[in-house]
């Protein structure tokens, strides 16, 4: 009987995925949105890029802390469990075999099984064991503070980059055109993508990255309108 493959499973990249996509919408959304308003408003083009860049490098450096401070509690919260479960391990072992036992048992294996399951995998790797089916930690899903951090910072100043190089490029009399038009294609790709290499259909997730990112635009535009100064 020949071996069984093992399965391309997607799950792997959700820490780093959720944070690259989450950046770039971010970046593309949110100084599109302020070069928009700001053209809207009467700014003059030199005014327009100072206001993008400073927004480019205000929030990268805003993403990367929020995510670094986030998962960094995340990553300390599963610190603090296993540090506890090493000490329940090390004091009180009996309990966390039967401990143990009974998770596999609520899974559906057979009490007897369930138990001679928990001792090898405590007699292999016990606090392993615990961080798994314990506690729900695994290689896959561990908080990884740094990765998340460069991911949304590099993400969001890629993303960012784009609105710049439309308002660098374009005319001024369609700039507010051209940035809108690229911006919504733009997340829209990006919808895809991340829909794409996430393993699901595109239509829903495009979808509502679109409709969001009109939204932003429609209001950051309502506002240059109200309160911006003509010329």
């Amino acid at each position: 009987m020949p071996e069984p493959k093992s399965e391309n499973h997607l799950l792997h990249r959700a820490g780093w995925l959720r944070a690259a996509i989450l950046g770039a919408n971010d970046g593309i959304l949110s100084i599109a949105s302020i070069l928009s308003g700001m053209a809207v408003g009467g700014a003059s083009r030199e005014t327009i890029l100072l206001a993008g860049l400073a927004g480019l490098v205000a929030g990268a450096t805003s993403m990367a802390t929020g995510e670094y401070v986030s998962v960094s509690s995340q990553s300390d919260t599963e610190q603090a469990d296993l540090k506890r479960e090493k000490h329940e391990l090390k004091h009180n072992r009996q309990f966390e075999l039967e401990e143990l036992t009974q998770i596999y048992k609520a899974r559906g294996v057979e009490i007897s099984l369930a138990r001679e399951v928990a001792t090898q995998l405590m007699a292999h790797d016990a606090l392993g064991a615990h961080a798994r089916d314990e506690l729900g930690i695994s290689e896959i899903t561990t908080a990884k503070p740094l990765q998340a951090a460069l991911a949304s910072a590099a993400s969001f100043i890629g993303g960012a980059l784009l609105p710049l190089l439309v308002a660098l490029l374009s005319p001024q009399p369609i700039l507010v055109h051209m940035i809108t038009a690229s911006t919504l294609i733009t997340l829209a790709l990006l919808g895809a993508i991340g829909a794409h290499l996430g393993g699901v259909k595109l239509l829903r997730p495009t979808l509502r990255v679109f409709i969001w990112g009109a939204l932003s635009l429609g209001l950051t535009t309502l506002v240059g309108n109200l309160f911006g100064i003509q010329p």
